[in-house]
């Protein structure tokens, strides 16, 4: 299979390389339900120490920066509450996290959620998390940017391998809010 967007020696269906991803990641491929249909999303091998954006680009191809998302943690804290949600925005962005995130999760503080709180709370891996096989209950939110992709390149839940996804799929995943200007 030759992968829509970049050049990567190896391209999969991701419903064919199940045993490629991390168990949330696959069980969320498994059960796929979306109008996209599960095998679009794309696995694509790539080197772990590869895997953070700057250097990622500097191998596959800095062309790959404006079809690249990042997925992060963020923490909304409000009156001794924590609620956790996923971020998706364009890797050229950061994420609004003190204005549009804070506003819409209702928290009073947000920032970014520590390591060893994203990697425990998803299952995945530091420099590779993905909005696909998240805990359900988490809001996902994505900006607009990011679903007006034909493809989006995102983390797969390591730092080995990516994802390459139709960037409609992003609004389909439980709990997604598409949000214009998520990032700035």
């Amino acid at each position: 299979m030759r992968a829509p967007i970049g050049e990567f020696d190896h391209a999969i269906a991701a419903p064919d390389c199940l045993d490629e991803l991390i168990g949330p990641v696959a069980d969320a491929v498994r059960r796929w339900s979306g109008s996209v249909p599960a095998d679009r999303i794309v696995y694509v091998d790539t080197e772990p120490e590869w895997a953070d954006t700057a250097v990622f680009l500097e191998h596959y191809g800095k062309e790959l920066l404006d079809r690249s998302a990042n997925c992060v943690v963020v923490a909304g804290k409000r009156g001794g509450e924590t609620t956790l949600a996923a971020c998706v925005v364009l890797s050229g962005t950061r994420v609004d996290v003190n204005g549009v995130v804070r506003r819409h999760l209702g928290a009073r503080k947000a920032s970014f959620a520590p390591m060893e709180v994203a990697t425990g709370e998803t299952g995945m891996e530091y420099g590779g998390i993905t909005p696909i096989g998240l805990p359900g209950a988490w809001p996902v939110l994505v900006d607009s940017a990011v679903v007006d992709l034909p493809y989006a390149l995102v983390g797969s839940g390591r730092r080995r391998g990516k994802l390459l996804v139709p960037g409609t799929a992003f609004a389909e995943l439980a709990n997604a809010v598409v949000v214009e200007g998520l990032g700035v």
